[in-house]
This record gives structure tokens, sequence and C-alpha cells, in this order.
């Protein structure tokens, strides 16, 4: 018994232990040898530009001033290098000292201001808030005086008033009641005189004007219910005129109410009620807010 199970067990196969994967201590070396032959050759390619060949260089000289229809010297000076001993070669044209006039002028260009040598760079930002407002007040100031010269070829020059303030130039259409009878919107013929006088120089100007309408703080009855509707349909009846007739674009143009809550500052030689029943015509300055909150005192202390 005892030998027949030996001889069993000598039949059977013993198990295979599989082997550990050999690790590879050198792969490093195979990425070493990859950069060290790209850098062989970048070396070679470096050592093989050093050498240049004179003759093909000056005939792409010769081929490139050629080209350009120019033989002015050279714009880089020779060092001491790989060509020890040539002198430099002109590649490219020498650009006129002054650019034709069809250059620097055409559709988007700004002619800078003029100023004295450093005085932009002296400035400090509050002065050049101050010199830009000296050069909007004088703008603003000649819209007035070719509207005013336009107001007396017919004969309308002391129907309206201007006045500069940090919006831009309002031109005040009051005259006790040549413009609107009380509580009444309608355009009389002296207010339609002077709204077709005064639009064609607001439709030549790139800015945005307001009309504004008011009253006075006496109660309206009938037609109008408060103060709120008569004055815009004051402001939008100059508005109809100015675009209706005038030609002034309608998107640069818009009409608001202000009712009695803006009356006039000052009513001069008229009474605060007539004053107050107005239309204003404020161009609006388009300015930055720091330039045009100089522009009041400006005009206070050019008047005196």
């Amino acid at each position: 018994m005892s030998a027949g199970h030996g001889s069993g067990n000598h039949g059977r196969k013993a198990k295979k232990v599989p082997e550990e994967e050999h690790e590879n201590h050198e792969r490093w070396a195979v990425s070493y040898a990859d950069m060290m032959t790209v850098l062989v050759g970048l070396f070679i390619v470096l050592y093989s530009m050093s050498q240049v060949d004179q003759v093909k260089f000056e005939a792409l000289r010769q081929s490139l001033a050629a080209g350009f229809g120019t033989s002015a010297p050279a714009v880089m000076v020779g060092t001491d290098g790989a060509m020890v001993g040539e002198v430099a070669t002109p590649i490219t044209p020498e650009l006129p000292a002054e650019l034709p006039p069809e250059l620097v002028t055409g559709p988007g260009f700004e002619e800078p201001p003029l100023a004295t040598e450093g005085e932009v760079e002296t400035l400090t930002p509050a002065e050049r808030d101050l010199q830009a407002a000296i050069v909007e007040l004088d703008r603003l100031e000649g819209i007035a005086t070719q509207i005013s010269a336009a107001l007396a070829g017919q004969s309308l020059t002391d129907r309206v008033r201007f006045r500069v303030t940090e919006r831009g130039l309002i031109i005040g259409m009051v005259a006790d009641d040549v413009f609107f009878s009380a509580e009444s919107a309608d355009l009389t013929e002296t207010a339609q005189r002077v709204i077709d006088t005064v639009a064609p120089v607001l439709a030549g100007l790139p800015e945005e004007v307001s009309v504004e309408g008011h009253a006075n703080v006496l109660p309206v009855s009938g037609r109008y219910e408060t103060n709120w509707e008569l004055s815009a349909d004051r402001a939008t009846q100059v508005l109809r005129r100015l675009v209706e007739v005038g030609g002034v674009a309608p998107g640069r143009v818009g009409a608001v109410g202000f009712g009695d809550a803006r009356p006039l500052e000052e009513a001069g030689g008229v009474t605060a009620l007539e004053a107050n029943r107005r239309v204003d015509l404020v161009i609006l300055s388009a300015a930055p807010e720091s330039v045009r909150g100089l522009l009041p005192s400006l005009a206070a202390a050019e008047q005196g």
C-alpha cells in the first residue's frame, strides 16, 4: 500500500512558480542618449550656419537691394563674430525722412495737439483737465457765437439766452410769451422762426442735443393734468420742429419734461413765472466729467 501510494505521488507535476520581472535600472540611458543626439545635431546646425558663403551672401544682398530699389547703407553695424573682417552690407532699404502726406492723413487720422517741448510730461492730471476745459469752453462759446450770428440775421438775437454748465451749452428759449402762451404747448410764429434759425447749426454738430421743457409753478387746467404733461409737450413740439423741418438727425436729439421742478436761477429782465415757461436746448458736452466740472467756474470767471 505504501509503495503504491508513493508511486502515485511520484507521478504528479510540481507547480511552476512565476519568475519576478527584472527591473531595468538603466532606462535613463535611453533618454540620455536621445538628448545627446539632439544636442549634437543642434551644434552641427549652428556650426554650419556660422560658415557663411560670402559669394552667396553678396548675391542675396544684391537681390534684396534691387527688389527694394535702393542701395542704402546697412541698418546693422558690423561686430566681431563669425564674419571677422567683413564689412556689414545693406539688406534693407532706407526709409524716407518724411512720410508722404497720403500716409499721415486719411479717415480716422487725428493730428496731435500742439504743445511746447516737455509740456505734456510736466502737467499734472488737474492741469491737463484745466487745459482741456479751457479748450472745451472756447469751443462751446464758438457754437454760441455762430448761433447768435444766425439769429442776428433774422433780428432774433434777444430771443434766446446762453449759459455754460457742467452739462454743456444751454440755449434757453426764454422771452415772455413769444414762445408759449400760458398752459399751451403750441409754437408761436416767433418760436418757429427761432427754431428754424438754430436748427442748421445744431444739425452740423456731432454732439447729442437734449430738448428740455419747463413750466412755472402755477397750476394748470383743461388739457393738461399737471405741469409735467405741459412741459413734456412743449419739449416734444420743439423736437418735432427741429427734426421734421430743421433736419436734425433724430438719433441725436431727445425730449424730456421737467415740469416746475427746475426753475431758472436768474430770470433777468422778465418775471420768474414767465422765465420758467420755457424750453432749453442743451448741447451735451462729450468731454470727461472731470473736465466738464470746470466749465461753470471758467465761464463765470470769463464774464467777470
